[in-house]
């Protein structure tokens, strides 16, 4: 089992950045490649980000691509989402998630675990 807290969250004004924190505990976290995902009101979950276990290969949404950046410390059992020029559209309650140990991350992966999220409200 493993729980994931996500925090960072907050208004922000449009062009502005937010760094998200993920922090994971339960078992070991390199086990797991880890996944950023939002949901706007309305609107259903969308894939944000994806990085592998050791952290040497990530995947991005096209919507965030060159203005996201996700990263992890294996060591501290922590996946952060640095986000930059901000728009209004990133507007959403952004939630880390695992799939199964072992397990590939993309955007169509079946993540396991959840986080209860983080809301990010960017105003223009």
């Amino acid at each position: 089992q493993v729980q994931l807290v996500e925090s960072g969250g907050g208004l922000v004004q449009a062009g502005g950045s937010l760094r998200l924190s993920c922090a994971a505990s339960g078992r070991t976290f390199s086990l797991y490649a880890m996944g950023w995902f939002r949901q706007a009101p309305g609107k259903e979950r969308e894939f944000v980000a994806a990085i592998n276990r050791s952290g040497g290969s990530t995947t991005y949404a096209d919507s965030v691509k060159g203005r996201f950046t996700i990263s992890r410390d294996n060591a501290k059992s922590t996946v952060l989402l640095q986000m930059n020029s901000l728009e209004p559209e990133d507007t959403a309650t952004y939630y880390c998630a695992a799939p199964p140990a072992l397990t590939i991350a993309t955007p169509t992966t079946p993540y396991r675990y959840w986080g209860q999220g983080t809301q990010v409200t960017v105003s223009s």
